[in-house]
């Protein structure tokens, strides 16, 4: 058996396994919450095998795992797409190679089913039951068709107030684009900055405030992370508990 602690494979010593994952999905620019993912399918497919290398496997295994999923653990047919695109990532990027044809796959079944979808007046009751930064968050995701994780990552200087706009930064697909910003979240988006103005203010002078910069802009302008314009609109403490101290 491979020692994957160590990244042991037949041409000897290497990075970890996981941490060549890791770097090619960094590389390639996907989002994290891909490369989380990814490396969660990996994982399990490797527990799966018996903790052999990848590297010694291949579309039989694949295949034996990918039917596993659909047969015994009778996952969607989304959860079943999802570990084999992870799975075609780690053979092509990380070990070099090509998988032929799942001629013997077992596919999950996907369901037909309605989508359910609100009315205005569904989704405005929805809204009145939340208060404060929950709300506005909400009020986001529905009037500027921002996803969860790109309202919780905008940052400060994404948001245009001139021209009534959200800029989204490496969205689905690390692609960017422009949405709009409802005139009814202008003011209430003007107290949030406020809010969140003030708490980096206090966080500069204790000696943090600084936020994560993507790529390598942390080294290209090592103080940008503290500068008020990178950082987040919804502090974390605000997104989880809604509260401002």
């Amino acid at each position: 058996m491979s020692d994957l602690s160590r990244g042991e494979t037949p041409h000897g010593r290497e990075p970890r396994l996981l941490d060549q994952v890791h770097a090619a999905i960094r590389r390639l620019h996907y989002s994290r919450r891909t490369e989380e993912s990814y490396v969660h399918w990996i994982r399990r497919f490797i527990y799966w095998s018996g903790k052999r290398h990848p590297a010694t496997l291949g579309e039989a295994e694949v295949t034996a795992f990918l039917s596993h999923l659909a047969t015994d653990r009778n996952v969607a047919a989304a959860t079943q797409n999802q570990a084999l695109a992870a799975l075609l990532f780690l053979y092509r990027q990380v070990l070099g190679r090509e998988l032929g044809w799942f001629d013997d796959l077992v596919r999950a079944k996907r369901p037909v089913r309605v989508p359910v979808v609100l009315g205005r007046g569904e989704v405005a009751a929805l809204l009145a039951q939340l208060r404060g930064t929950h709300w506005l968050m909400a009020s986001l995701l529905y009037g500027s068709g921002l996803r969860l994780m790109e309202c919780l990552r905008l940052r400060v200087k994404d948001v245009d107030f001139a021209y009534r706009q959200i800029l989204v930064r490496d969205g689905k697909g690390g692609k960017d684009r422009v949405t709009m910003l409802p005139e009814a979240l202008i003011q209430p988006l003007h107290d949030q900055l406020g809010e969140a103005k003030r708490l980096h203010a206090i966080d500069l002078r204790e000696g943090f405030g600084e936020v994560h910069l993507p790529y390598a802009l942390a080294r290209k302008y090592p103080r940008a992370g503290m500068e008020w314009g990178w950082q987040y609109v919804f502090s974390l403490g605000q997104a989880l508990g809604g509260s401002r101290r």
